[in-house]
């Protein structure tokens, strides 16, 4: 996953903090994520991110847009309104997405829930999967939120990606590891 940018995780952290303080965190996560569905397609975004129109009038759709499309819950709604009055004034509008899954990482943080990607070869049956997770909550002592890919360059085995720690189990990564040996006690 590539980082967030600075400018989204500090609107992030900012949505966060008032969320906490104002016992709002689920309606945040369901506001932002509604926003970026009422807002994210390209031509959406070409007429608020457009500085040729003035800049109330785009604040102003954005708002009737939203209004119209979500039922975003009251006490989130005005405060949601001036976060996107801002985006739209900087044109950033399209740091909502990043904006929405740092505040959902961050949310997890809170919640001891921590992301993982496991990737396989072949697709994981269901029980593989449920060993899998069962064994990382073990290894990291928090609940486990996991997705799995497949990459059948792996060869066979799995790979775990657990924020910046990977745990390569993999026929790929064994023979790597097994070259970069046999390279190091030639020399």
């Amino acid at each position: 996953m590539a980082r967030p940018s600075t400018a989204a995780r500090r609107y992030a952290e900012a949505v966060f903090e008032i969320a906490r303080r104002d016992g709002t965190e689920d309606a945040w996560q369901t506001a932002l994520d509604a926003a970026w569905q009422v807002l994210g397609p390209a031509d959406v975004l070409r007429i608020v991110e457009n500085p040729a129109i003035p800049l109330p009038e785009r604040q102003e759709a954005v708002g009737a847009v939203l209004a119209a499309k979500t039922t975003t819950a009251p006490p989130v709604k005005a405060q949601l309104a001036n976060l996107l009055g801002a985006l739209v004034a900087r044109r950033r509008v399209s740091l909502v997405p990043t904006i929405a899954g740092e505040y959902g990482r961050l949310l997890d943080r809170q919640r001891g829930i921590a992301a993982a990607v496991v990737t396989s070869a072949a697709p994981l049956s269901a029980e593989e999967t449920e060993a899998i997770a069962a064994r990382v909550a073990t290894l990291t002592g928090a609940t486990i939120s996991l997705r799995t890919a497949v990459d059948p360059a792996l060869i066979g085995g799995v790979t775990v990606r657990i924020g910046d720690r990977l745990i390569d189990a993999s026929v790929r990564g064994r023979l790597e590891r097994l070259r970069a040996r046999i390279v190091a006690g030639a020399r």
